[in-house]
């Protein structure tokens, strides 16, 4: 992390004398059997907290494109090709960019450019950017740390055995240039689009998707008014639309439309999951009371304030299909 010059038989092969960020410089030669060599290197500490480690292996050199082309003559002969990628990551292990590191994205391509069928599964515990690879793939599944049973859960998955019912707990965005990137942000003026992106996330918080489909409608207030301490009900349908019996998880979010202070565009208040039949359709209830509505004032004590809120019914923190406003009234 500091200047650095590489030297083999007095020849300059590498100069980084100024301190850059992480990188790697490479520089061919040309070795002959039972020959000895001059090593030399030189370190430049800038900051006096540097360090230098010199690694030495052997055969590496053009490896990646070798592995990746033996998968790639796997890949033509089967007829689904399993990737499993996965990112580096822990404590003063924070990443600089959130795409997969290393050849791993070169090796999704690859196989998807055999025209065979590819599924991704993701291994990590944090947001991965997809946008090089993920218009060319079939299928991609985040698994997480799944421990030692992950393997015969993620097979029951992919297999049908199981129809997946998991939800983000995180946004993931589409590039780094978006962040910090969550669905809960202040309305400070923030836009929806930059000048060259979409504001819109990847992947938003609470996104998951299914074997199969639901519908949402008829939703239901008990009561127009909150008042004071009282406690109301809202309530939605949900249809398994499609052909396989599934979980869907409704997310309820609220949004204080006027308030003192500042307070989120809008917040997760309340979520259930159901496991429906094909074509069964369930009631799904909420109860919202005043601490759901409430906010922390300049004093430092919470309460619920006087005016209307949108309550927002959906799958995700995006797709809030069902909406209805309710006041509340000390």
């Amino acid at each position: 992390n500091d200047g650095y010059r590489l030297y083999l038989n007095n020849q300059l092969l590498i100069n980084q004398w100024t301190k850059v960020s992480y990188r790697r410089s490479v520089a061919k030669i040309y070795l002959e059997k039972d020959k000895s060599y001059q090593l030399k290197i030189e370190f430049f500490e800038s900051k006096g907290n540097g360090k230098i480690k010199f690694l030495w292996k052997e055969n590496v050199l053009d490896s990646a494109e070798i592995k990746i082309k033996q998968a790639v003559e796997l890949a033509i002969k089967v007829d689904v090709n399993i990737v499993v990628a996965g990112i580096h990551e822990g404590e003063f292990q924070d990443r600089s960019s959130l795409s997969l590191p290393g050849n791993q994205e070169a090796l999704i391509k690859a196989i998807a450019a055999t025209g065979k069928p590819i599924v991704v599964l993701l291994v990590g515990g944090s947001a991965i950017t997809m946008q090089k690879w993920i218009d060319k793939v079939n299928g991609v599944m985040m698994v997480w740390y799944p421990g030692e049973e992950g393997g015969n859960a993620i097979a029951a998955l992919l297999y049908g055995d199981e129809n997946p019912a998991g939800r983000l707990p995180i946004t993931f965005p589409q590039t780094e240039g978006q962040l910090p990137m969550v669905y809960n942000h202040k309305p400070t003026g923030r836009g929806d689009d930059y000048h060259d992106l979409s504001g819109e996330p990847l992947f938003p918080f609470g996104y998951g998707l299914s074997y199969t489909h639901f519908k949402y409608s008829n939703l239901v207030f008990t009561k127009d008014t909150l008042k004071g301490t009282d406690t109301i009900k809202v309530r939605v349908d949900i249809t398994n639309t499609g052909n396989k019996l599934g979980d869907e998880v409704i997310q309820m979010y609220i949004r204080d439309e006027l308030s003192s202070l500042a307070t989120p565009v809008l917040s997760l208040k309340a979520f259930n999951r159901v496991q429906l039949n094909p074509g069964q359709t369930k009631t799904v209830e909420f109860d919202i009371n005043a601490s759901m509505l409430s906010l922390i004032n300049e004093a430092g004590n919470r309460l619920a304030e006087e005016g209307s809120f949108r309550i927002m019914i959906g799958p995700n923190s995006k797709e809030l299909v069902l909406k209805g406003n309710l006041y509340y009234k000390h």
